[in-house]
Parts: C-alpha cells; sequence; structure tokens
C-alpha cells in the first residue's frame, strides 16, 4: 500500500498548503487526484514521491512508515517511486541527451552497466526513435521530452508512479501515447498508479476510481 495519513505540507510551517490531507492506494491500482490548480495536490503528490517532507502526518510505503526524504530516504524507499512532473523543461538537465536522461537513476544508483540496455528497451515503449536519444532538451519538442521524462520515471522500475499534471501540456496524441506506455508497463509490472490533474475526463477513463481533492481533506469542524 501507498499511505497518506493527515499530511499537513506546505512551504512555510506556519502558512500550510493544506492540513490533514489523506489518501491511499493499493498495488496495482490506480487512483485519479482531481482537484483545481493551486488547492495541494501537486505538493501532495511530491510528498508521495519522497521529493518534500510534510509538516505533520506520515507516509506508509508497503508497510513501512517513511522517515527520510529525498536523497537521504533508503534506496529501497527512494527507488520504489518514480514520478513525471508537468513541465519537462525544469525537470531534465539541459546538458544530458535523451539517452543520459533515462539513464541518470541508474548511474546514480551504481547500475551504470545496466542503462543502455534499459534505454534500448524504454526508448521504443514511449515512442522515442535512436535519433531523438542523441539530441538534448533544446533539441526537441516538449512532447519528445517528456516522453524521456516517463521513461527516466520508469528505468528503475518503481513499484510505484506518481504523475503530477503529466499531460497537462501535451497535445491530444501525445497524451494518448504516454498514458498508453503507462498503462503497458503497470500491466506487466503491477505497479500501483496516483495520476494528479484537473482534467475529469481523462481521469476517469484512465484510472480506477478518481478522488476529489476536497474528500482527502477532513470534514469541516472535524
Amino acid at each position: 500500500m501507498l499511505e497518506l495519513d493527515s499530511v499537513t505540507a506546505g512551504y512555510d510551517p506556519r502558512k500550510p498548503v493544506f492540513r490533514g490531507a489523506s489518501l491511499s492506494l493499493a498495488p496495482g491500482e490506480s487512483v485519479g487526484l482531481l482537484g483545481p490548480s493551486g488547492c495541494g495536490k501537486s505538493t501532495l503528490a511530491r510528498v508521495a514521491a519522497l521529493l518534500h517532507r510534510p509538516d505533520a502526518g506520515r507516509l506508509v510505503l508497503d508497510g513501512a512508515e517513511v522517515t527520510a526524504w529525498r536523497h537521504r530516504a533508503p534506496r529501497e524507499q527512494r527507488t520504489a517511486v518514480g514520478v513525471v512532473f508537468q513541465q519537462p523543461r525544469t525537470a531534465a538537465d539541459p546538458r544530458l541527451s535523451l539517452a543520459d536522461l533515462i539513464a541518470e537513476p541508474l548511474r546514480a544508483t551504481g547500475r551504470k552497466a545496466e542503462a543502455a540496455a534499459r534505454v534500448a528497451e524504454l526508448a521504443p515503449a514511449v515512442g522515442l526513435t535512436p535519433e531523438l536519444l542523441t539530441r538534448r532538451p533544446h533539441a526537441v519538442s516538449d512532447g519528445q521530452l517528456q516522453r524521456a521524462c516517463l521513461a527516466r520515471a520508469l528505468s528503475l522500475r518503481p513499484r510505484w508512479l506518481v504523475c503530477d499534471e503529466m499531460t497537462a501540456m501535451l497535445d491530444a496524441s501525445t497524451t494518448a501515447a504516454l498514458v498508453a506506455a503507462v498503462e503497458s508497463y503497470r500491466r506487466e509490472t503491477g505497479a500501483g498508479l496516483l495520476a494528479v490533474g484537473h482534467d475529469r475526463v481523462l481521469l476517469n477513463r484512465w484510472c480506477d476510481r478518481t478522488v476529489e481533492w476536497k474528500d482527502c481533506l477532513p470534514a469541516p469542524g472535524a
């Protein structure tokens, strides 16, 4: 299970973005988190991905409570979650080719020997040609770069995926291709998915269930 229990989080402890949010998903389940821009759902997604320490509450991952965040988290927990952000330009190192971008997590975890084979496996799965793999971010479209960012998120074979507005900046055909790639990976591995967005139609079609942001929060007066 991936469980967020009574999480309070933000970027100023005196003014949290939200208080007491709770959400859970089971292995293999796909859950959509639906809410308007600015409500806090992306911050909650960052907590779920071990990228942002909450001010209060718990994150439980595969039965173990998370007590350290980002690079201080144990490798087993840190690599269990793959994340794709809304804006690929800010999530990608402009100095790296797309192939190196995809391989980055493998090299960072001491698995450099696996990198070439894993990149060759993932590139066609997300719709990247060998020629595109040689290019740097400035030389590809947003959609092509987001394909590489998805492949990077899958490179360590995570048990959980967090897709935070992954398709918000993309056209319909690229959106369909990326959703199909995620679902193919999930069928093969049984990974769970938290898909964050504000497009109800997309989340309802993509996910097993869709949760309204307001339903993650405690009832008024509770």
